[in-house]
């Protein structure tokens, strides 16, 4: 089990403490998850702000900081000598707590407990919104508040704690994200060279997840890897790759401390991009590459999403796909139809870094809400960049048939939008490029060496 040092928990516990009024602060672990019967379980995964703040990636433990009485604890149970004949001897509870400056270790049973005597003397308990059902479940009982009240009463004050606090990197935590980007490159350089015709998908993720084992690491998400790359989330590799198609590969590592990569890339099955693709293609690695550029605390991200909207159609009207005002189709949404997601988010031990405290809070703020557009309703971040965030930058381009053929019944748009031209690249597919990059005032640090990434440098990789 890897650990950052124990002052690195007790500081972040300290600032917590004095960012959070009053009372009881409820950090739940997650348990085991059983796939198909009790001892059959799912990859083991410790919730993240559990990990922050107690770095125990062990199932059965939660962890109490009460704040009045400037207490921390952590509730679990030593494995018992039935446990040890199965998966061998173990470090003890008490060893691992003292790792993350922790002294007082209670049984699991003596958490109830303390929660209602707390509430008995009208301590305020904050918790965070559960998003497995057992923990809900769990809170349900132990707070004496029905399942459908859980949710709501989430401590507010507690989230936007945590999300000031875990949205700043630290110089340590740079370093594993550095990590787990470089793991995430061989495992995109190793699946280009592995791209082939004839091939099927699934042949090349396999590779992905061989090297992610092979470095110690999991995968941050399942891999989406498509000759499908207009379907954004694409998680089925049954297909044949064949000539002529581009391959989108969207994948990242997550190392042993938990930390996540996210990297984008696009190749041409062939090894050689057509002019037509490589059209498409440069014109989102100029908008990536213009969008990173742009990067700086206390911009917008939402506007740095609508520049590189406006630098698409600007580079689509140039190919006679769109015609007519560029700031007009800004305005009306029109840049939805070929990039019908975000231009990017947080990231850090989530890949979509603290997304089940709730968006609003992560990627918003008090005065800035969603839009309802098509690929800018879906901006998971639009706030004020600060500096030590780190966020994904990945803008696509892509050609999706029956959202295309839905605008066009619909008469969408028509004075903008070439829909006779765009029937030409209804086998297309779809562009993303991204990066992870770290805001400084210096200026934007791209993380972790360098991933192939123009249209030469894939062609190279892939010769070889």
């Amino acid at each position: 089990m890897k650990l950052f040092s124990a002052k690195t928990y007790i500081d972040r516990r300290k600032q917590l403490k004095n960012t959070v009024d009053s009372g009881l602060i409820l950090l739940l672990g997650n348990d085991e998850a059983s796939m198909n019967y009790t001892d059959n379980h799912y990859r083991y995964r410790q919730d993240s702000s559990f990990l922050y703040y107690f770095g125990l990636n062990q199932p059965g433990l939660n962890a109490l900081i009460d704040i009045d009485n400037d207490q921390e604890i952590i509730f679990g149970d030593e494995f018992t000598l039935d446990d040890i004949i199965w998966i061998g001897q173990q470090e003890t509870l008490q060893s691992k707590a003292n790792k993350v400056g922790i002294t007082k270790v209670n049984p699991t049973a003596h958490f109830e407990s303390t929660i209602k005597v707390a509430q008995k003397s009208g301590k305020a308990i904050h918790y965070l919104p559960p998003y497995r059902h057992d923990n809900l479940l769990k809170l349900s009982q132990w707070l004496s508040t029905p399942t459908t009240q859980i949710k709501i009463g989430a401590s507010v004050e507690l989230i936007k704690a945590i999300v000031k606090q875990r949205s700043i990197k630290s110089a340590e935590e740079v370093e594993q994200m550095i990590e787990a980007v470089n793991i995430t490159k061989e495992m995109h350089v190793n699946a280009m060279k592995s791209i082939a015709a004839g091939k099927y998908e699934y042949e090349v993720v396999s590779e992905i997840y061989r090297t992610a084992k092979a470095n110690n690491s999991y995968l941050a998400y399942p891999a989406i890897f498509s000759i499908n790359g207009q379907t954004l989330h694409n998680h089925y590799h049954g297909e044949i790759m064949k000539e002529g198609r581009l391959v989108l590969n969207d994948s990242g590592a997550e190392n042993a401390m938990c930390y996540s990569g996210d990297i984008t890339r696009t190749a041409p099955v062939s090894g050689v991009f057509t002019d037509k693709q490589k059209e498409i293609y440069n014109i989102v690695l100029e908008m990536e590459e213009s969008s990173i550029q742009s990067l700086k605390p206390g911009i917008q991200y939402r506007d740095i999403h609508l520049a590189s909207n406006k630098l698409m159609l600007n580079r689509l009207s140039e190919l006679g796909l769109v015609k007519g005002d560029v700031n007009e189709m800004v305005s009306l949404g029109i840049g939805g139809l070929f990039m019908p997601h975000g231009l990017g988010h947080q990231i850090g031990m989530d890949v979509h870094d603290m997304e089940d405290l709730g968006e609003q809070f992560v990627g918003y703020r008090d005065g800035l809400s969603r839009s309802t557009q098509l690929g800018l309703k879906s901006l998971r971040l639009a706030k004020e960049l600060e500096e030590g965030f780190v966020i994904t930058v990945e803008p696509g381009l892509y050609f999706v048939p029956d959202l295309i053929e839905k605008w066009k019944a619909e008469r969408k748009h028509t004075d903008f939008i070439n829909y006779e031209k765009l029937k030409e690249y209804y086998d297309f597919g779809g562009v993303r490029i991204e990066d992870d990059i770290l805001i400084t005032t210096s200026g934007p640090q791209v993380l972790g060496d360098r991933i192939p990434k123009t249209v030469d440098e894939v062609e190279e990789t892939m010769r070889f």
